[in-house]
């Protein structure tokens, strides 16, 4: 087998943007019969990558943009959009979605179980949700880090309930979002982009009915790296090409390898990409520089993350066939063969 090292995730670039575009042209048109695309920027590499593809397949005058700001949200990711935005010469709407947010409870459902934990924390405290212990092979824990108005850092274990009901109130902003998206393709006929890159769809890193929700996902088979790359290519402004990849969803700033991934996105890469070839974890050590258990710990991480959130890949689960649709008249006769 051959050494590992961070040359496998090379692409070519540009044969893989038209391969891209060609799809979602064909996706879009044959498929979904739509006319168009929505897809919400952030300011973040992944969704100003997709929409490059979708101008790219489509063009312009076809693609439409959402920017959906809220309270959490740093003030430079919704400027990034518009930058975007205008270099791609699409329309853009912005939507501050904190009202909407507010009004179903997102906000104070979450600091309630803040609360919980941290009883001195108050509106005008920074917080962020964080995750240790398992890439080390001891157990999983989330901990609040919380910074007071003065300064001053906090961290508390979270029991389970608090943990639950804090992303459970924070998945209102992906849902909401989504809700946004599917009402502008509605009204105009187009279908909806999703986001995710491969990391974030192998591994369940998105809220179900939320982002995890899309017509076509231009880059879910794209590493984090490869969609860098693939943005640059595109040549994406410095600002938006440089950002650092953070969940923009607290408000402390939360890198992802410290929510969910076991290592920074360069890394991750390389250790899902082995874990998929068959590289033994001796091999990723190597490559990375780390101890051969903490290898074996992120394969561990890996797998775990692909069994626990399985589930958010599945479609509903059916009590029975449901095509084709049953005859006039013969679920009536069901029904009377049950009432005896």
């Amino acid at each position: 087998m051959k050494a590992l090292d961070f040359n496998v995730l090379q692409l070519d670039l540009e044969r893989e943007a038209d391969r891209i575009a060609k799809h979602v042209r064909d996706a879009t048109a044959r498929v979904l019969h739509k006319r168009g695309l929505v897809v919400a920027i952030s300011g973040g590499i992944d969704s100003s990558c997709c929409a490059a593809l979708a101008v790219r397949a489509l063009g312009p005058d076809r693609v439409f943009a959402l920017i959906l700001p809220e309270r959490d949200s740093n003030d430079d990711s919704a400027l990034r959009a518009g930058i975007l935005a205008t270099h791609l010469g699409i329309r853009s709407l912005t939507i501050d979605i904190a009202p909407a947010l507010e009004a179903i409870g997102c906000y104070s459902e979450r600091d309630a179980a803040v609360r919980r934990a941290l009883p001195a924390y108050t509106d005008d405290w920074r917080f962020k949700i964080v995750i240790d212990g398992g890439t080390e092979g001891r157990v999983n824990v989330f901990k609040l880090v919380a910074e007071s108005p003065d300064g001053e850092v906090h961290d508390r274990t979270l029991g389970l309930s608090d943990y639950l009901q804090i992303v459970a109130a924070t998945n209102f902003k992906q849902r909401i979002r989504k809700t946004l998206e599917y009402y502008h393709a509605d009204r105009l006929n187009y279908a909806v982009v999703g986001t995710p890159n491969h990391l974030e769809y192998d591994q369940g890193f998105f809220v179900k009915n939320g982002d995890g929700s899309a017509d076509v996902k231009p880059i879910a088979h794209l590493y984090k790296s490869q969609v860098y790359a693939m943005a640059r290519h595109l040549g994406l402004p410095e600002r938006v090409c440089n950002v650092v990849p953070t969940t923009d969803t607290y408000s402390l700033a939360q890198g992802q390898d410290e929510f969910y991934f076991a290592l920074p996105y360069r890394q991750m890469d390389l250790a899902l990409w082995a874990r998929d070839h068959g590289h033994p974890a001796v091999q990723l050590a190597d490559a990375l520089g780390i101890g051969r258990a903490r290898a074996e710990s992120i394969y561990a991480d890996i797998d775990n993350k692909r069994r626990t959130t399985r589930y958010l890949h599945e479609p509903p689960i059916l009590m029975g066939s449901a095509w084709p649709v049953p005859a006039l008249g013969e679920d009536r006769v069901a029904e009377q063969g049950h009432a005896h």
